[in-house]
């Protein structure tokens, strides 16, 4: 197992580079002039010349990756064009908003989602079944900034019981939490009833209820384990997208989180936050992946990752 989360850990660094590469390059082709975005509608010409060479935008983009590169491998992630805070400060004082609102958003969707995917496999056709896969497919395909605007108007214009935006006590996560976390409910109950559903027509399900056992032993001790991989699956990659795509739902709550921050870096071509927001993301990615691989094993003992003798 060690041996594997190493080779996995050591696969992860040209992936890394790899991500960093394309992002270095995709945000130096946005149209427009980032000197002059960052110096000001009324800079003069030779201020907007003297951004660029600080910024080395006078320099090939070859250049500018290796002194990037240079600085990252010493820890230096660069500063904020626009705050000329270090990139480090802003990511570590937005990032632990956007796992606080991922973490709160994965947990009532996988409370509401595998229920209703269990009780619908459970309960096949039945009317529980039917309108629970229909809420979910509502779910699926509802835009999440419209679904954060209807709850805004509903609990906070109409019933005034909640916050419409901002950071603060607890009542402020529940809206951006409830509204990414229902969206991805969905997805999670129409993957449970469908894994449950292959399982519990599997012959060692008919045995277990054959030899008596009650009918939750047979649901949540044997099909329900058996059932996990590919809900877990999905599971690991919807909390690394909402790690990096509660962009919508950070911005309809002015939620203070990565998200927002890379809209609002890009929007002001601030190179450095940008790159080190999605280099950021993709190390939780890659490590969320790794996590999900060794949940594998715990679920199936026939899962193994070491290496056997004679093989």
């Amino acid at each position: 197992m060690y041996g594997y989360i190493l080779r996995r850990l050591l696969l992860a660094i040209p992936v890394l580079i790899g991500v960093s590469i394309l992002v270095f390059a995709i945000i130096r082709l946005i149209p427009g002039d980032p000197a002059r975005a960052i110096a000001g509608v009324q800079a003069s010409p030779e201020f907007i010349e003297q951004v660029r060479r600080d910024l080395l935008l006078d320099e090939g983009l070859h250049v500018q990756y290796y002194v990037y590169m240079t600085n990252l491998l010493q820890g230096d992630l660069g500063r904020s064009t626009f705050t000329r805070r270090p990139v480090t400060v802003e990511l570590l004082q937005r990032f632990p908003n956007t796992i606080t609102l991922a973490a709160t958003a994965m947990v009532i969707a996988t409370i509401i989602g595998m229920s209703a995917g269990i009780i619908s496999a459970t309960k096949r056709y039945s009317l529980f079944d039917n309108a629970s896969m229909l809420a979910a497919l509502v779910g699926v395909a509802a835009p999440v900034f419209w679904l954060g605007v209807m709850f805004q108007l509903l609990f906070s214009v109409q019933l005034g019981w909640l916050p419409s935006g901002g950071i603060g006590t607890w009542k402020h996560l529940v809206l951006p939490a409830l509204t990414l976390g229902l969206a991805t409910a969905a997805l999670i109950a129409r993957i449970t009833r469908s894994s449950m559903l292959e399982v519990l027509r599997q012959d060692y399900i008919t045995t277990a209820r054959s030899k008596g056992l009650v009918e939750s032993v047979v649901t949540y001790k044997h099909a329900l384990k058996n059932a996990m991989i590919p809900v877990v699956t999905v599971m690991g990659l919807q909390f690394g997208t909402l790690l990096g795509g509660a962009v919508l739902t950070e911005t309809v709550f002015s939620w203070p989180g990565i998200g927002r921050l890379m809209v609002d870096s890009i929007l002001a071509r601030d190179y450095p936050v940008v790159q080190g927001a999605v280099l950021l993301l993709a190390v939780f990615f890659v490590l969320i992946n790794l996590v999900v691989d060794i949940i594998y094993a715990f679920l199936d003992p026939r899962i193994s990752y070491g290496s056997k003798k004679g093989e």
